[in-house]
This record gives structure tokens, C-alpha cells and sequence, in this order.
């Protein structure tokens, strides 16, 4: 079941823990381990930091065998999720006539995602739900749209939802092809949740990857918008420190903070088709609140032995002075990815010769730092 599906039976279930193994939007060869208190919110850096303490400890002291647990297969767990998903939403949204493609990028959603939005009467038309084991992401979900978007066109759908791997984020296509990224299903919600009177705090996190339009549009609106670094995980912290209840990313990780405890691309993508026939809207002309900033998007792969850190560390002052001779021209943000042996450089301008210089400079930067030829 998808990663936001754990997190919630943990809960219901009154589990200690629970334990995702997930290659999140990567490909399979980086799968890795999400764990979650029994809160069903997921473990900080600072406690996953001791358990691998504990892990490379070489006098880790194992249980004793008669006190090991058993284990049980939960067989309706992904029924169990979609009836938790359907408890969240408006008893009241129903898809009849509605088409919509389902992209399950070959993973944990493959099974629940069509079949809740059949049973919630939509016309469904899944793809990329084969898994192998091997096929997760590939070509295919919210990183990777290019095939969604010609299916939506191909089926005339009202609508794309593009998961990725575990299901914890979504990407949505419009009517008419256009893609709607994790800042639009921000601004869409919380002009619907002000209207209805739920949006608490008049508050929406993002983080420091969020397009500046966007916190420009939501000021506009009399709305306060917080940044934290990037990370779903570092959004439910800043909201449940001060009951803030939606926050997001531009990759798709949304939080409905009084529904869920995690990024759930299921649930955001149930949340605005609920706002599309409540309104009898076309996702077209709901999604056009701001105009997004020019953003670049550029990864920097480390190559030998040298860590992603030293190479930072050793690239600061140049960075620095980068930062400096841009000044207002250009936003700039360059951090370690927290899944793959890469540098993540973002650029956004209003003019986008800056941010292509910006990233070009950057690279060669990060080359000279990491002491490549």
C-alpha cells in the first residue's frame, strides 16, 4: 500500500511503528526505509540518526529468540486505506461522468488508486500499473508526465493524476494537457478552504523550493505563507508546532493537515476533484491564480569518493559570491539531495537568462569544488 497508507494504519491500528520500504520517486535501486511513530508521523533526523547509531554499533545486542514477535499479513489493508481515504472527503463527492488517468508509476498505488476512484463512479483509465519490482518510476508518474499528458488528451479526460512510487506525492494534468504542480494544488486549496472558513491560522507552509508567485499570490489573498527546508516531513513539523493545517511542496507532497499526518498524493488529488464539482469547474480555469516565476531545475552527480557535504563545504565562499552578484536578480538554492549521491541546484527569475547563468555557474562551481577534470 502506498507510504500515506501506513502512516494512518499505524494509527487506527494502535501500532508502535510502522515501516515503508520505498524508493519514494526514484527508481528501485535506491530504495530505502520510511519509519513512522505510532502518531503516524514519520521519525525526525535526529531519531533516525540514533537508530543508525545503534544499527553500526559492533556490540549491537540482539533479542533473545523466544522473545521475538510473529508476524501477520494483513490482508484488507488496502481496502482499509481506501475506506480511511473515503472518511477524509466530502460523503457527498461523487465522479460520475467524470473521466480521469491514473498514473500509478508501476507502484504501491496500483491496486487502490483506480479502485477508489471507481467506486466513486469516475470513468478510469490507469496506466503504468504493472509492477515487477524493477519498473517503479520509470518513464513514468509525477517525475516523469510526458506519457500521462498524451493520454489525457488521447482520452479527453477531465483530468491527470500522476503518482509517484509510494504514492506520498502527485502531479496533475489538465483538461487541456497543462501541468499542475505541488504551488497550484496549494493556491487552489487554500482559496477553497478561505472561502469555506477552514483554512486555520490563514496560514500555508512551503518550503524553500516554493515559486516566489506563489507566496506573492497568497499575501495578495491577506494569507501568511512560511517557509521551511525542503521535506514533507519538515512541513508537518512547522504545522503541528503551530496547528497549521496545509502545507506542501512543488514535487507534489501535499499535507491536509486535519486529515492526514503525511503527504498523501491520493487524498490531495480526492480534495481537488471534490473543489471541481463542488464548484462545477474546469481544473483549466481553477488553476489559474498566479503565473509561476521561471524555475531550472539541475542536478550535479558526485563522482569518486568525495562526499556531497565536503564538495558543499569546499564550494561555499564561491557560492556565496554567486549568491552576492545576483543579488535580487535570482533565487538561488543549492543543497545535498536526501536520496541520491547528487547536489540539487534550483534557479528562478523572472528573467530566465539569469537562472541559466546562475546554473551554469553553479556547475562549474561545484566542478572545480569536487576537484573534477
Amino acid at each position: 500500500i502506498p507510504t500515506p497508507g501506513v502512516a494512518a494504519l499505524v494509527s487506527s491500528m494502535r501500532c508502535d511503528v510502522g515501516v515503508m520500504i520505498s524508493a519514494s520517486h526514484n527508481e528501485y535501486a535506491d530504495n530505502g526505509i520510511k519509519i513512522f511513530g505510532p502518531d503516524g508521523i514519520k521519525l525526525s533526523d535526529k531519531q533516525e540518526l540514533e537508530i543508525e547509531k545503534l544499527i553500526d554499533k559492533k556490540n549491537i545486542r540482539l533479542v533473545q529468540s523466544e522473545d521475538l514477535g510473529r508476524a501477520k499479513r494483513i490482508d484488507d489493508a488496502g481496502g482499509r486505506y481506501i475506506e480511511y481515504l473515503k472518511s477524509r472527503i466530502s460523503s457527498s463527492l461523487k465522479l460520475d461522468g467524470m473521466k480521469i488517468v491514473i498514473d500509478c508509476a508501476n507502484g504501491a498505488a496500483y491496486k487502490v488508486a483506480p479502485t477508489i476512484l471507481w467506486e466513486l463512479g469516475a470513468k478510469v483509465f490507469p496506466i503504468n500499473v504493472d509492477p515487477d519490482g524493477t519498473n517503479v518510476n520509470k518513464n513514468s508518474g509525477s517525475t516523469n508526465t510526458k506519457n500521462i499528458i498524451s493520454k489525457v488528451n488521447e482520452f479527453n479526460a477531465d483530468i491527470g493524476i500522476a503518482l509517484d512510487g509510494d504514492a506520498d506525492r502527485c502531479i496533475i494534468i489538465d483538461e487541456k494537457g497543462n501541468t499542475i504542480n505541488g504551488d497550484r494544488i496549494l493556491a487552489i486549496i487554500s482559496k477553497y478552504w478561505v472561502e469555506k472558513d477552514k483554512l486555520n491560522e490563514k496560514t500555508v507552509i512551503g518550503t524553500i523550493m516554493s515559486n516566489q508567485a506563489l507566496e506573492i499570490y497568497l499575501k495578495k489573498e491577506g494569507l501568511t505563507f512560511i517557509r521551511t527546508d525542503v521535506g514533507d516531513k519538515n512541513i508537518v513539523e512547522e504545522m503541528y508546532k503551530n496547528k497549521y493545517i496545509l502545507g506542501g511542496e512543488p514535487s507534489g507532497h501535499i499535507i491536509l493537515g486535519q486529515y492526514s499526518t503525511t503527504g498523501d498524493g491520493l487524498l490531495a488529488s480526492l480534495e481537488l476533484l471534490n473543489i471541481m464539482k463542488e464548484k462545477n469547474e474546469k481544473l483549466s480555469n481553477l488553476s489559474c491564480l498566479f503565473t509561476p516565476y521561471p524555475q531550472l531545475l539541475e542536478n550535479y552527480s558526485i563522482k569518486g569518493n568525495i562526499l556531497p557535504e565536503e564538495v558543499l563545504l569546499n564550494a561555499k565562499d564561491s557560492l556565496n559570491k554567486l549568491r552576492k552578484d545576483l543579488l535580487d536578480k535570482c533565487r538561488l538554492i543549492i543543497r545535498k539531495s536526501g536520496t541520491e549521491n547528487k547536489i540539487r541546484i534550483m534557479a528562478e527569475s523572472k528573467n530566465i537568462s539569469y537562472a541559466k547563468k546562475a546554473i551554469s555557474n553553479s556547475i562549474q562551481i561545484l566542478k572545480d569544488s569536487s576537484h573534477e577534470k
